[in-house]
């Protein structure tokens, strides 16, 4: 097995910042210009100023900021981010970047066969799940221009938000108890005639969710149209899906190789930074959507450039170059990358345990993958949106190292009725409490978080 360290960022800056200045003078030293030079020391006040404007954030890359889906970069990705972001090659066209077009094609090799696609398929990086979402529509609508866009009423509002910049209609379809697409009621939309792509969701934002990919796959071959699968959550867990996720949600993971489009997202559970997502397409005539002429950008190569092939134009070689470092690290396998999900699930699943025997505290719903939902023991809606708010508030106040940070989940009586809560309904909806516990730390740091929730919900509601 490999030395595993605790990795000295600054000496890994200083490796390749060393490097990349030494290739640079490999083509001749010259004189910046004098139009970009600057006073050291007032670049030096900028960047301290800089510094001090960052302490108004949250502590995102802390096992305590158990929030949103933030979490900080791996030091291998950042380092090597920046150590091509000083050369800036444009990942659009070969010419521009003819090291992370190859570094490009290499990690979508890796990514597709994870989900087990084809060989030959059409693909390329994007700057966001949502730019990814994106073109996966805009194929739906190309496809199949008279027809409706389907996904789940818990689906990311990007969906609804990119139907109505492309001009196409979008549908929204309910969830069950456990917040997956309901299969009844697609089947009712599906009779309609007018479905063409159906959206499945492997990891809704909210709650987690897997959708029944499976049965989604199947009901959409027979009513002809074409499923598109936003995995930009959850999609890594794929590595995991059959040894450490539940059997139903391993056997939707399965079924990822049958869909027509996947959208992923490295920023998430790819220890990237921002500006990192991916589109897979199965079908390589949807090239012919890209088609365009450019008579002042491809010149060197005939291979294919990604900018025949993405609307984006200019996207940064460096993200390219930041996921091809981390995967020589940890590989697209259980042993790899799984390793970093593994504890994460299992921070999910043990929380979940505790708040079943918890006095104060209970789940909302049984996590499939590392998103966890909960509330207060309280006997109405009213009191529920309070006490949850209250618990956001003061866990998240006092000195840094006693913060925790959470988030909340606004629910409907509905949705709590059919988990088995029952409430006095004296409000429209209420506020639960929701924690993304995305970073391995979490799996040992569980006790902690929910020890302290505990508390302040037992003074709240006592």
């Amino acid at each position: 097995m490999a030395n595993k360290d605790n990795l000295d960022l600054p000496a890994l800056i200083n490796q390749v910042v060393g490097a990349i200045e030494s290739l640079k003078n490999t083509y001749g030293e010259f004189e910046p210009h004098e139009s970009v030079r600057s006073d050291q020391a007032r670049v030096s006040e900028v960047l301290k100023e800089l510094t001090d404007r960052l302490e108004d954030n949250f502590p995102y890359f802390h096992p305590n900021y158990a929030a949103q889906m933030l979490k900080a970069p791996h030091p291998v990705a950042v380092a090597a981010y920046l150590a091509t972001m000083m050369l800036n090659p444009n990942n659009h066209s070969i010419d521009a970047s003819p090291a992370t077009t190859q570094m490009e094609r290499d990690v979508l090799k890796q990514m597709a066969a994870m989900f087990e696609y084809p060989e030959e398929f059409l693909g390329h990086l994007t700057w966001s799940g949502t730019t990814a979402n994106l073109e996966a529509l805009w194929i739906a609508r190309e496809l199949q221009p008279t027809k409706k866009i389907a996904h789940s009423a818990d689906a990311h509002y990007t969906h609804s938000r990119m139907s109505e910049v492309l001009g196409t209609t979008n549908v929204s379809i309910p969830t069950e108890a456990d917040g997956r697409m309901s299969m009844e009621a697609l089947v009712v939309e599906l009779k309609k005639g007018d479905i063409g792509t159906i959206v499945a969701t492997m990891g809704t934002t909210g709650l987690g969710a897997v959708d029944p990919l499976a049965d989604i796959i199947a009901l959409a071959r027979k009513y002809d149209a074409r499923v598109h699968v936003d995995t930009a959550y959850g999609g890594f867990f794929k590595l995991i899906a059959e040894n450490h996720l539940e059997p139903e949600t391993a056997r939707h993971y399965a079924a990822l190789k049958d869909a027509d489009s996947i959208v992923v997202d490295p920023h998430k559970h790819g220890l990237q930074p921002y500006g990192s997502g991916a589109v897979f397409f199965k079908d390589l005539s949807i090239g012919k959507f890209y088609k365009h002429d450019s008579p002042y950008t491809y010149f060197i190569s005939d291979d294919l450039h990604f900018g025949e092939i993405q609307l984006e134009c200019s996207r940064a070689g460096a993200s390219a170059a930041a996921i091809w470092a981390t995967l020589q690290i940890f590989p697209l396998t259980e042993q790899g990358l799984g390793s970093v999900l593994i504890p994460t699930r299992n921070a999910a699943k043990n929380w979940h345990e505790l708040l079943l025997t918890s006095d104060s505290l209970m789940p909302y719903q049984k996590p499939e993958l590392d998103i966890l939902t909960y509330l207060p023991r309280v006997d109405s809606l009213s009191k529920l949106d309070y006490v949850s708010h209250e618990i956001l508030v003061q866990a998240g106040a006092g000195s840094r190292e006693q913060q925790i940070h959470l988030a909340t989940y606004v629910v409907k009586p509905e949705q709590l009725q059919a988990r088995g809560i029952s409430l006095n309904e004296d409000a429209t909806n209420a506020r639960v409490l929701r924690s993304v516990l995305m970073k391995p730390e979490h799996e040992t740091w569980v006790p902690t978080l929910h020890n302290r929730v505990q508390e302040i919900a037992r003074k709240l509601i006592r």
